[in-house]
């Protein structure tokens, strides 16, 4: 039998080759057949898509009370917590924010509902008008003296140009109204099916939030003793830093959004604005929404101040500017923070691309969407570059390690 020379190099295996130990060893060929399996999944699904529709069905039914049990816990939760602090069983904890919230809510219904519905509605009866005497007022603005002579000096006649846009955004308005009644006529199975979505949210939310409050604290200790026990401590320090942005975006967002609520409606009642509270209420749900969602609740606040007069509309601005000036100076700060971390042209970015994508459950989602994914990526960049440093001899050559996420690694 031959016997092997022991002074020939032994032939390395191409898992411990430095290269490969350094993109994960035998882990990577795993995690290859892993993409692998998942685009063979994803291929079959595009071709017997079909088969897989009642599944699809189950998730539109079930996904709308999921993400709204998952706002309201992650608002509800450092009540709770702090009532179990003061020692207050846990499940006693929750029926005491259930009967609470139960009692606002029917304090509201009792005596807010019924003002801002009579308000609401004689708004939406009164704002078609609006519209056509906003652009009546631009036509006679446009029409005047000064504006002629100054158009004329350039060769452009002004009246049959405002005659031709204010004709042909008559017709549109004619068109849409005509659409509207047409899709309202057609569209009775589209409103069953959405009322069927909004009771089945309305019904099963509660539950499904009693046991979030109740259990949510163990579904991240859950998930991660499913893994193997390698990857666990990387896993639970991932979950505990999405875990701490989305809360803190959805518990900041809230408040900044309540408090933009109340001032502009203050704001609006000192000013004497038609429709304050219902356009105090509007700017309150927008707000949710960064930077876009104050753009948004402005508009027929300004359409209105418009119509009703100059004098209006600069009281209207002045109360605006106070607004955003102590949104943007003392309570964002003092109640987000930085905890996201997010560029402003960044957001704005997002929420036009999510809002294109996924409509409005973009726009408001978009955000904390992005910031769990930036969790993933910069974890992914953390783990890269401790990587690097393990199989790097020269220390000259390292990375420097963020001081923060190594101190929560050792607490895991």
């Amino acid at each position: 039998m031959e016997q092997k020379d022991p002074h020939e190099p032994q032939r390395k295996d191409f898992f411990a080759t430095r290269f490969i130990q350094f993109l994960g060893g035998r882990n990577l060929l795993y995690g290859m057949l892993v993409v692998l399996l998942a685009g063979i999944v994803i291929a079959v699904y595009d071709q017997i898509e079909f088969v897989f529709k009642p599944l699809a069905i189950l998730f539109q039914t079930v996904i709308v009370p999921i993400i709204l049990s998952g706002i309201l816990f992650y608002l509800l939760r450092p009540i709770l917590r702090l009532m179990i602090k003061w020692g207050t069983p846990k499940v006693v904890g929750i029926f005491i924010i259930y009967l609470a919230v139960i009692g606002l809510i029917t304090i509201a219904i009792t005596l807010v509902f019924p003002f801002v519905k009579e308000q609401f509605l004689d708004l939406v009866r009164e704002f078609p008008a609006y519209i056509m005497q906003l652009f009546e007022n631009i036509q006679n603005f446009m029409k005047s003296s000064f504006v002629t002579s100054t158009m004329d000096r350039f060769g452009l006649d002004v009246t049959s140009v405002v005659d031709k846009t204010m004709n042909e955004f008559t017709q549109k308005i004619t068109e849409w109204s005509s659409d509207i009644g047409s899709t309202l006529a057609t569209g009775v199975g589209g409103f069953v099916s959405t009322l069927t979505s909004l009771v089945v949210a309305i019904v099963t939310t509660p539950f499904i939030l009693f046991y979030l409050l109740k259990d949510g604290e163990k579904l991240p200790k859950f998930f991660v003793k499913i893994l193997p026990k390698t990857v666990r401590p990387e896993t639970a320090l991932l979950l505990k830093r999405a875990d701490t942005q989305i809360s803190g975006y959805i518990q900041g967002q809230i408040i900044v959004a309540m408090c933009i609520g109340i001032l502009m409606t203050i704001g609006f009642l000192i000013i004497g604005m038609d429709y304050a509270v219902v356009l105090g209420i509007l700017a309150m749900v927008t707000s949710v929404v960064p930077y876009l969602g104050p753009m948004i609740a402005i508009t027929p606040a300004i359409i209105i101040a418009i119509v009703t007069s100059p004098f209006m509309l600069i009281k209207l601005g002045i109360v605006w500017t106070v607004v955003q000036l102590l949104e943007g100076k003392f309570i964002s700060p003092q109640v987000m923070g930085k905890s996201l971390h997010i560029h402003p042209i960044t957001i704005i970015f997002v929420l036009l691309v999510s809002g294109k994508l996924f409509g409005v459950a973009g726009v408001v989602l978009g955000i904390p969407g992005y910031a769990v994914l930036k969790v993933f990526v910069s974890h992914i960049i953390y783990l890269y570059k401790r990587r690097y440093n393990k199989y790097q001899p020269d220390p000259s050559k390292h990375y420097e390690l963020d001081e923060e996420m190594e101190k929560l690694r050792d607490n895991y």
